[in-house]
């Protein structure tokens, strides 16, 4: 029966139209066979990665060919000042103890005290000449081949906020981290190990815990996993009194349950994923073990990290975990998150120096600057940072002056320095620039979105395209900014 057209709506009537009919066909193959031409061609905006989750690390390919396979971050927690370590500042020495004119009386933890010198002699380093502090002799060694960056912002001078801005894009929690959009993205080259490791510091975890390292809204199974070098996955191996026997018997049992459910229920997303990893976490069983023994390291590779130190004992122990981030990325690991410093402590435990601040960059660079420059050499001998990029960075930076009363320096998210070095990087180039105090980036200033829109340009991914639809929202984690620091490729 055909319908009474008067009961129709203009676009109905128009379809029983045979002319409109058949152009609007025509119109509809031509919008098809040009979409597909486009596809062929390459020509279509990237689409989100396809994820079986059956096999939710299996490798997968990046938007266009990527100039580094792996990722090392070293994180180091609590806003390392640029002016004790990398951005050398002759004028703060000339002004050293006058007020900052047309300064801020109070800043983040209170009143301003006056400007104050770097607490490190700074000397020109490598080929380069870079001009780099006394701090961290081991790491300055290696200038000619890192590319600085040191007009770099954040949105937060709160290190909570300011940590998952940097790990994540946003300042609240709930967002995924850059390990976990790489892994989501790319897959894993090692499907007996997590694709995403986070490395705690043997001093305790970061700020912002675990949202480092969280999957944010992205399945579960990008989480980052966390490990270190004396403490291994937790619950992997069974209770003592359960024999391999009866581990092998029940393990075969939950296959053929789980198999017989997915039969009956086909296409069961997240079933398939819980199976996934409870099979990546039988396999890791039997690799992990063998990932986290150490005691076939030779005394010469331990003797570089400083793995051997007697007398600092938290020096070794970050060392060995520096050792186990080299293990992990040899073994194809996509991401690796090496964390320098822990929570707030009034700069105890991390890299917070409001009150004490050479007292304190005294224990705390010497903790990290010989493991990590070790790292970065043991990379490069092994012929591994030829496909690895290895980013240094922190939340924010310091202010020039002291706090008033104190001998430390406070919040300064207005401008500061961080590092990349490795696959696809320039050698010993420095970009942008802040004032002549070093205190707020005045030329190529770039916000932290372009840390990491740089980051997974580098593994072959379009930050812009690299999304997930998230509450009816297509979310990256530049949000909708970000632009690639090009000066910095090679």
């Amino acid at each position: 029966m055909i319908p009474n057209p008067e009961k129709l709506s203009l676009i109905g009537r128009g379809l029983l139209d045979r002319r409109h009919f058949l152009g609007n066909t025509a119109g509809a193959l031509s919008s098809i066979a040009l979409t597909n031409l486009l596809g062929v061609e390459g020509l279509l905006a990237a689409q989100s990665p396809r994820v079986d989750p059956s096999h939710p690390f299996a490798a997968r390919s990046p938007h266009f060919p990527p100039k580094a396979k792996n990722v090392v971050v070293i994180f180091c927690a609590g806003a390392v000042s640029q002016l004790e370590t990398w951005d050398y500042k002759p004028e703060l020495i000339k002004h050293d103890g006058k007020p900052l004119k047309n300064g801020p009386e109070v800043t983040f933890q209170g009143p301003a005290g006056n400007l104050a010198q770097p607490q490190y002699q700074f000397r020109p380093r490598g080929k380069t000449g870079k001009w780099v502090s006394d701090l961290i002799p081991h790491l300055a060694e290696l200038t000619d081949d890192i590319a600085f960056v040191h007009s770099l912002t954040s949105k937060s001078n709160t290190h909570g906020p300011a940590e998952n801005f940097l790990s994540t894009g946003f300042l609240l929690d709930g967002f995924p981290s850059v390990g976990s959009w790489i892994s989501y993205a790319l897959g894993s080259e090692n499907q007996n190990l997590p694709a995403f490791v986070a490395i705690p510091d043997p001093r305790g975890v970061p700020q912002a815990g675990s949202t480092n390292w969280g999957p944010g809204f992205l399945p579960a199974v990008f989480q980052g996993t966390p490990m270190s070098a004396s403490e291994p996955v937790r619950h992997l191996a069974p209770p003592a009194q359960i024999t391999p026997a009866s581990d092998n018997a029940a393990r075969s049992l939950l296959a053929r349950l789980n198999a017989r459910h997915l039969e009956q229920h086909a296409g069961d997303g997240k079933l398939a994923a819980r199976i996934a990893s409870y099979e990546l976490a039988a396999r890791m069983q039997l690799s992990v073990p063998e990932l986290s023994n150490l005691s076939d390291e030779p005394a010469h590779i331990l003797k570089l990290y400083g793995a051997d130190d007697t007398k600092n004992a938290t020096k070794a122990a970050f060392a060995r975990n520096c050792i186990l981030a080299r293990r992990l990325i040899e073994r194809g690991v996509r991401f690796v998150q090496l964390f320098n410093g822990a929570y707030a402590s009034g700069g105890e435990l991390n890299w917070d120096g409001h009150n004490k601040l050479k007292e304190q960059y005294d224990k705390h660079a010497a903790i990290l600057d010989q493991p990590a420059a070790a790292l970065i050499r043991d990379l490069k001998q092994r012929g591994l940072l030829e496909d690895t990029l290895v980013v240094w960075c922190t939340e924010f930076g310091r202010m020039p002056m002291f706090q008033k009363g104190a001998q430390g320096r406070d919040h300064n998210p207005d401008g500061f320095t961080c590092w990349m070095t490795g696959a696809g990087v320039k050698s010993g180039v420095s970009h942008g620039v802040t004032d002549e105090l070093g205190r707020q980036a005045v030329q190529d200033i770039h916000p932290l979105y372009d840390l990491n829109a740089t980051i997974l340009h580098l593994l072959g991914l379009n930050h812009e395209a690299l999304t997930f639809e998230h509450n009816g929202v297509q979310r990256r984690l530049t949000n909708v900014h970000g632009q690639v620091i090009r000066e910095l490729l090679a």
